[in-house]
């Protein structure tokens, strides 16, 4: 079983109430291989949401007390992120998943690069919160084009 970020299998619940349909992930759900799972919405976020970035450093930087996640309005929502990432992990570790694969360059789901910080669209090297506490308790962790080059037909 692994997981995978709910806006990869179509699912409506990104900051703007879209999604990031993957086909080969939404088939793994639909065969009963995967289930998905979205950090923001278990640590009780709403869809839409204002959209939020880690600023001063990275997931293992807010697991850290080092940086927090920020709302573009001005407002902390990092003990949300953390509690969200608390919850993803509980789950993974309850269903014994194998991998998640989580959406890139989300401050929850980056598994290899976050925007950084500025709202500008520019992103940086480094994990969402979730993935951050993932990686920290040895569970694979990867994007979706990491899962599609591992995948190849």
């Amino acid at each position: 079983m692994i997981l995978i970020s709910s806006c990869l299998a179509g699912m409506e619940v990104r900051y703007n109430e879209t999604h990031s349909l993957n086909l080969q992930l939404q088939k793994l759900i639909k065969e009963n291989k995967a289930l998905p799972v979205c950090p923001e919405l278990l640590a009780g976020f709403s869809t839409p949401r204002e959209p939020a970035e880690i600023i001063g450093g990275t997931g293992d930087d807010v697991l850290d007390g080092k940086a927090r996640v920020i709302e573009k309005s001005g407002r902390d929502v990092t003990e949300m992120y953390i509690r969200g990432a608390r919850l993803t992990l509980q789950k993974a570790t309850e269903l014994n998943a194998s991998a998640v694969v989580l959406k890139e360059y989300s401050p929850s789901c980056g598994s290899a690069a976050i925007y950084n910080g500025e709202f500008s669209g520019k992103t940086i090297a480094g994990d969402g919160v979730t993935s951050a506490l993932l990686k920290r308790n040895n569970i694979c962790v990867m994007s979706e084009k990491d899962y599609e080059d591992n995948n190849k037909k």
